[in-house]
């Protein structure tokens, strides 16, 4: 997308199947949120999401768009090296695919895969001993959390099968000196695992800049958070607070609709 580019978009809603047109309704939602709650970088970050029905075909935002201005029609498909597949009048970063890509192939659970380069979020990444179990937020991410070894810009697929490895069947991974990643079953569950994660980030940095000693949790009690994540969530994850955050971006700009 050059700099003369206007952000018309051909409306796509009557072209794509229903069930598609719902999860493009649900991710243009999900990066208007990122984008609202302070976790995007600019242009840098993906968020993807596979098409209803398919193992191989991806949602990705049009390269050079803000988050705040992504609609779900201008949400661009994609295979899973990176290629348009429908044509689009924007362009894909391909080498940003890298790590969706390895994740989406190995975890087929994983309908969403969220990526953030959020300051609080490489602040903790940049730490060696990275989260830290000091508040209620962080024994959810502890309790399913891979690390990733920092290997420069993702950019060479020889990083994938190591990437993979780190995540193995975990919800959380920490990209050390780099952000942070989430996959869910659903757009939804993605984002409220990336809110939780995003929120131990926070509260550890300002709970270190306290300058006090820090209190620990009880390991005994990560080991049950899952269960207890289920417990407050009533088993229904993201889900449960989906809704209250569409209506939130619809009193905001509903045009992510669109």
């Amino acid at each position: 997308m050059n700099a003369k580019q206007d952000l018309r978009i051909a409306p796509l809603k009557e072209v794509v199947s229903p069930e598609e047109w719902a999860v493009r309704v649900d991710l243009a939602a999900c990066y208007r949120l990122v984008a609202e709650f302070g976790w995007s970088d600019l242009v840098f970050t993906h968020i993807t999401a596979r098409v209803p029905g398919t193992d191989d075909q991806f949602l990705i935002n049009p390269y050079g768009m803000l988050f705040d201005e992504i609609t779900a029609s201008s949400l661009v498909k994609i295979d899973i090296a990176g290629n348009k597949i429908e044509d689009s009048p924007f362009p894909v970063n391909p080498a940003g695919f890298t790590i969706h890509s390895a994740v989406h192939s190995a975890r087929h659970d994983a309908q969403c895969v969220l990526h953030t380069h959020s300051l609080n979020g490489v602040a903790v990444s940049a730490q060696k001993d990275g989260v830290l179990p000091i508040s209620q937020q962080s024994i959810f991410v502890l309790s399913s959390l891979g690390y990733h070894a920092y290997e420069g810009v993702a950019l060479r697929d020889d990083e994938k099968p190591r990437l993979v490895q780190d995540l193995g069947d975990r919800t959380y991974l920490m990209l050390r000196n780099h952000g942070l990643l989430t996959v869910g079953p659903s757009i939804a569950d993605a984002f409220l695992f990336m809110y939780v994660f995003e929120a131990a980030c926070t509260i550890q940095v300002r709970a270190q800049a306290g300058g006090s000693e820090l209190t620990r949790i009880d390991p005994r009690i990560i080991a049950g958070a899952q269960q207890q994540a289920k417990t407050v969530t009533k088993g229904l994850g993201g889900a449960l607070a989906w809704p209250g955050l569409l209506r939130k971006l619809d009193r905001i700009d509903p045009s992510y609709r669109t």
